[in-house]
């Protein structure tokens, strides 16, 4: 964006020297003269352009660029190597594994290379639901669980970064504080922003609240947390989210399928929802109530929830309280399916009652 602008307020010289600079960033080399050097300083495009001039020039009057720092992506000592390792078992044979493993917020990605791994051997529907096994305590770093694949179950007892879930692919989750902390779960921030960005399946249970965007595009992923930032479920295509708590503002933003389900017990969450594509309903449907509290009974089943032990003891009555957040398309489209299914039912239904009149009559 930054560029952009600089571009487009820039005289007509200076954007084309500009635009040959980002045309080329792709190349392996590229020309400036001298009077592009002259603009380049001028403009100051960053504090890597200010010291441009001393950058050496080839023979030929090309800026070599050069690389001033080999990234280093240590594959090979990846804590992922163990759990690889320990879930052997499990991976060639699919015998369940169950194991315990300490982590630090310096682990990143955990749990990616063994997703790779068991999907290489057993394809894209992965493991049987909690084949393996990993329970960790610590703090995790970003993108723990991210893609986590089908089978695959990655329990925290400690707290969690950023990107938590990411692009979770039916693998399950579950994070809660350690079992000797004195603080209230629900009242604090247990993972960072942009939790289940891009999940497309699988299940994730969060015994406190999350950072800001949670649930962004997430299209697939059922997940239950205690309270949420600023724009939850934005651009959410599909999945089920039910906060046990308060949301931040902008909630629902762009989103145009799946369900969120809020317990909004404050009265005040209509006002932090972003209404352009979404409506607001009471839990009433049979369907939904069931799932709704499916969803809980496995919250507080894997974490221990108090929140869900209270709205669990102050059922069914406690259901008054909750908001079904829903989009307007998403929702009229299910019900065109839900009434087409019926009348095809009621066709087929017909159909065979005839069928089975004229036999009758036949037969007398």
């Amino acid at each position: 964006m930054g560029s952009e602008m600089c571009i487009r307020d820039s005289p007509p010289y200076y954007s084309k020297t500009v635009m040959k600079l980002f045309r080329n960033q792709l190349t392996n080399d590229f020309i400036l003269d001298d009077i592009d050097r002259k603009i380049l300083y001028e403009l100051s495009l960053g504090t890597k352009l200010k010291n441009i001039e001393n950058v050496p020039l080839s023979t030929s009057g090309i800026l070599k660029r050069k690389r001033h720092l080999m990234q280093i992506f240590d594959l090979e000592s990846s804590d992922d190597r163990g759990l690889i390792v320990m879930a052997k078992d499990a991976i060639e044979n699919g015998t369940r594994v169950d194991f315990e493993v300490p982590i630090v917020n310096t682990n990143r990605t955990v749990g990616t290379m063994l997703t790779n791994t068991v999907v290489s051997r057993w394809g894209e529907k992965g493991l049987p639901v909690d084949t393996i096994h990993i329970r960790f305590t610590g703090s995790a770093g970003q993108s723990f669980g991210a893609f986590l694949a089908r089978g695959i179950t990655l329990e925290l007892e400690g707290d969690s970064n950023d990107y938590v879930g990411k692009g979770l692919s039916g693998g399950r989750v579950v994070i809660y504080p350690p079992k000797q902390s004195s603080f209230v779960a629900e009242d604090n921030v247990l993972i960072g922003n942009v939790a289940l960005y891009g999940a497309t399946g699988g299940r994730a249970f969060f015994r406190g609240k999350a950072a800001e965007r949670f649930c962004v595009r997430n299209s697939g992923a059922k997940t239950v947390v205690e309270g949420v930032g600023d724009h939850g479920c934005e651009y959410m295509t599909g999945g089920v989210v039910v906060v046990l708590g308060s949301t931040g503002i902008n909630f629902a933003a762009g989103m145009s399928g799946g369900v969120a389900y809020i317990w909004d017990h404050a009265g005040d969450f209509a006002a932090k929802c972003n209404m352009g594509m979404v409506e607001l309903d009471t839990v009433d449907d049979e369907d939904d109530i069931a799932e709704l509290r499916e969803l809980l009974e496995l919250h507080h089943k894997y974490t221990g929830s108090a929140v869900a032990g209270k709205v669990l003891d102050g059922w069914p009555e406690i259901l008054s309280q909750f908001v079904k957040v829903m989009p307007t398309d998403y929702k009229r489209v299910l019900q065109e399916r839900k009434r087409h299914d019926e009348e095809m039912e009621a066709t087929i239904h017909e159909d065979q009652s005839n069928a089975f009149s004229s036999k009758e009559g036949a037969n007398g």
